[in-house]
């Protein structure tokens, strides 16, 4: 691998491989291509190359071929037009109508802080949740790491509408969590960062490893923690030799703190908030948003507390394009949370002060103030003040409208960025519950 090849892109070098040998015609005159780590290896590192835990995080070529890879051995792919992803549901339930838990009074685990996916895992045995969930008693950890998956044969969907085998010979599986009742083994793949969906391989290769070693049915279980909101959702393959009969049994949604939030605080954060910047493009250095999800924001947020990260760090853990990482950085930076840093002779992104601050808070505070930090922008105090009038948030031509008005960016980011302007509106209304 040459230093010419390791300064390419993810996308550039899935095209030349793409091409060097071949692989469109192959899937289609065999249904699937065969390839080694090593191959990959002659253009990028397989580890940069093989993992994509969201739709989202292909890189364009291979979602403009509908292709994707899984991992049959240790050192090789299978390459075909894969159906791989199980979408997460949409989080319907207000925040106020979920389950409400307490954590347990531990001077080592701060509720405020639960920064990494491991943490998570523990609290959610620490305050019951997973027995709640579950409907059983006492989930004892008992395995997790990175294990061989032994060997095994299955089919899965293609955009061919076809099924098409494959066939693993101790590929490697990382299990987050594996739990053991009276009554089931459970298998926990967890989450601090907020997709729209997930590999199912994540799942369905930990699932047939432990089908051979235990005689307990098997419990499958997807958790997402963020915003100091746990949502688990329970799922099942209803063959077991069929990697897309994945089903979703059951969902639930626990928060940790108090949550409720209602239209009075929000009027209150409006009434003692300044606006401070038009956003007009000779007037800041700061592009205008184009990040449509606070979610992710936030997401972002918790995962920079304590641990800095470069751009293409950032893409790797939120499943992003290298320049959805500029986005979501800029979004940050617009609200004054994120800022980029020199450490060690590399571009950082950490958090400010005010970053580190919002961190600290929690879940209602925390709320209150991003809601406040995004009203000192002018067109969401106007946009805010209209809502509250008319009681209906106002479509996107509307916003583009005030968007030229107001001269935020270019015309042709207009239609895009007036996107992330209703996602913002949307997300603060969504707050409370009218």
């Amino acid at each position: 691998m040459s230093k010419n090849n390791q300064d390419l892109s993810a996308n550039d070098a899935w095209k030349a491989i793409l091409e060097k040998y071949n692989i469109m015609e192959e899937i289609k005159r065999n249904g699937c291509f065969h390839i080694k780590a090593s191959q990959i290896k002659r253009f990028k590192e397989p580890r940069l190359m093989a993992k994509w835990d969201s739709t989202r995080s292909l890189p364009k070529v291979l979602k403009d071929n509908k292709i994707n890879l899984l991992p049959d051995s240790r050192s090789s792919y299978v390459i075909s037009d894969f159906m791989l992803y199980q979408e997460i549901p949409e989080l319907e339930e207000h925040v106020t109508q979920m389950t409400h838990v307490k954590l347990p009074d531990y001077e080592s685990i701060d509720v405020n802080n639960i920064s990494s996916e491991a943490n998570a895992i523990n609290v959610l045995l620490l305050t019951g949740i997973l027995d709640d969930f579950l409907k059983t008693n006492e989930n004892v950890s008992t395995f997790n790491g990175r294990m061989g998956t032994g060997a095994f044969d299955f089919t899965v969907d293609t955009y061919r509408k076809v099924k098409q085998k494959v066939s693993v010979n101790n590929a490697q599986c990382e299990i987050d969590g594996g739990f053991e009742n009276d009554s089931s083994v459970v298998i926990m793949e967890a989450k601090n960062v907020v997709h729209e969906d997930f590999h199912i391989r994540q799942l369905y290769y930990p699932y047939r490893l432990w089908k051979t070693k235990v005689n307990k049915p098997i419990r499958l279980v997807f958790s997402l923690y963020s915003n100091m909101i746990y949502r688990l959702f329970e799922y099942r393959f209803n063959v077991l030799e069929d990697y897309s009969s994945i089903e979703l049994v059951n969902t639930k949604n626990y928060s940790l703190q108090d949550t409720t939030i209602t239209l009075d605080d929000l009027i209150k954060v409006r009434k003692t908030t300044s606006v401070k910047t038009d956003d007009k493009m000779k007037n800041t250095k700061v592009p205008f948003i184009q990040a449509d999800s606070m979610n992710r924001i936030v997401s972002l947020l918790e995962n920079l507390y304590e641990n800095p990260m470069t751009p293409v760090q950032i893409a790797e853990l939120m499943d992003f394009e290298p320049r959805q990482s500029d986005y979501y950085f800029n979004a940050g930076r617009y609200l004054g949370m994120f800022v980029k840093t020199y450490d060690d002779n590399q571009r950082v992104v950490s958090l400010t002060p005010l970053g580190v601050k919002l961190f600290k808070l929690n879940y209602k505070e925390r709320q209150l103030k991003l809601v406040g930090l995004i009203l000192e922008h002018k067109i969401f105090s106007k946009f805010f003040d209209e809502v509250i009038e008319t009681g209906e948030i106002p479509n996107k031509s509307d916003i583009a409208d005030e968007m030229r008005k107001l001269n935020v960016c270019g015309e042709s980011q207009i239609e895009r960025r007036s996107s992330s302007v209703y996602g913002w509106l949307k997300w603060i209304f969504n707050l409370t519950k009218l």
